[in-house]
């Protein structure tokens, strides 16, 4: 008996060995496996790679659409409302694959994005650029698993591909359509409450995520920045790009001014990281710029959520504020747009960044804290 009890207790630790070998030799075979199907699990990968391109899709798609359907009130050309109206509809599709452009995905892949970005913009509702965020994703990386294994590979790989981002779509894009809603509704809320420190705070940490290397754009879009929240995003963003364009002009000359202007600033990660002071003249310049946004010119975004995060590029900004106006109109919110309407928005997307960086960029550069080199671009 007790050899019996002794065997039964030496046995034990050699099954939990056996299992725990096993599933130590599942997780390097895994691993292998995703690395042989460009499965590469990272920060960057995601919240950078994706995210990035995610809003190049949202740019091709609904800010297009949204600068069309501008051009089409402005003009009363119907044509250009219809154009703007067919590119808007496509932004779910369009986010999807570029999502999975980012990801590297094989063409049967990418392609069958297409019905997990319409479904999960669809079903997520005011936070349907966060489902697609996440969806996409999950799904994308599941069909670059599954491609190539079968010799129907043309049948097997979109098939199961649509039906797991469909099905994921129907289970969970209403879920983070809601998260994504009441955080969104939390921060747009709170501005109106508290406009002269959430303008301040809502205008930092937007202008600077702009120019990290993280989507703002797709931020404001997943969580819904509007309203007075969405005009601080803006003061911030607006901050950031004139701002450094500006700041550099020295080191820069007119190729800075523009690429920086109304491209990014993201351009000034380099220097940034090298010389993190050089940041601070934007950063302040976008705490002032915030509250007079919200407490001075009450300035709001009324447009697409994504113009909250883009500042100047290609002028989306001010474009989102200008559409958000002829939809209060539309709405009956708004009579007309008013001298004070225009002055807010040319003074906190262009002027007061401008003063207010060149302000604070002579005392630094008095005090010696950085020099123009410090922000000269390779471009």
């Amino acid at each position: 008996m007790d050899t019996n009890n002794k065997e039964m207790v030496e046995q034990k630790p050699t099954l939990t060995k056996r299992l725990k070998t096993r599933l130590i030799n599942f997780f390097k075979w895994f691993g292998r496996y995703c690395q042989k199907k460009n499965v590469h699990p990272s920060f960057k990968t995601y919240f950078i790679d994706a995210m990035g391109k995610m809003a190049l899709g949202l740019f091709a798609s609904l800010l297009i659409g949204t600068i069309l359907d501008t051009i089409g009130d402005l003009s009363h050309v119907q044509f250009f409302v219809d154009l703007g109206s067919y590119a808007s509809s496509a932004s779910g599709a369009a986010m999807a694959v570029a999502i999975g452009y980012a990801l590297k995905c094989p063409p049967l892949v990418l392609f069958s994005l297409v019905a997990v970005g319409i479904s999960s913009n669809s079903l997520g509702g005011a936070g349907g650029p966060l489902s697609v965020f996440f969806i996409a994703i999950i799904t994308a990386e599941f069909g670059k698993l599954i491609s190539g294994i079968t010799k129907i590979d043309i049948l097997i790989t979109p098939l199961l591909t649509i039906i797991v981002g469909c099905g994921l779509a129907i289970g969970i894009a209403p879920w983070i359509g809601k998260g994504a809603y009441y955080i969104g509704d939390a921060i747009n809320r709170a501005t109106d409450l508290q406009p002269f420190i959430m303008g301040i705070i809502v205008s930092v940490a937007i202008g600077v995520i702009l120019t990290l290397p993280i989507s703002s754009a797709a931020i404001c879009a997943s969580f819904g920045i509007l309203g007075l929240a969405g005009g601080a995003a803006l003061a911030g963003c607006c901050c950031q790009m004139v701002g450094f364009a500006i700041q550099s002009f020295k080191a820069n000359k007119w190729s800075g001014l523009v690429s920086q202007g109304i491209g990014t600033s993201m351009l000034q990660m380099p220097n940034i990281v090298k010389k993190p002071i050089i940041w601070l003249p934007t950063i302040l310049a976008s705490a002032i710029t915030g509250p007079i946004a919200t407490c001075v010119f009450k300035l709001q975004m009324n447009g697409p959520a994504i113009s909250s995060g883009m500042g100047t590029c290609g002028l989306v900004g001010p474009i989102g504020v200008v559409q958000g106006w002829f939809n209060d109109i539309d709405a009956g919110l708004k009579t007309n747009i008013t001298a004070l309407d225009i002055s807010g928005l040319i003074l906190v997307s262009l002027v007061l960044p401008i003063v207010l960086t060149l302000i604070f960029h002579f005392i630094f550069k008095k005090f010696k804290l950085y020099s123009d080199d410090d922000l000269k671009l390779n471009l």
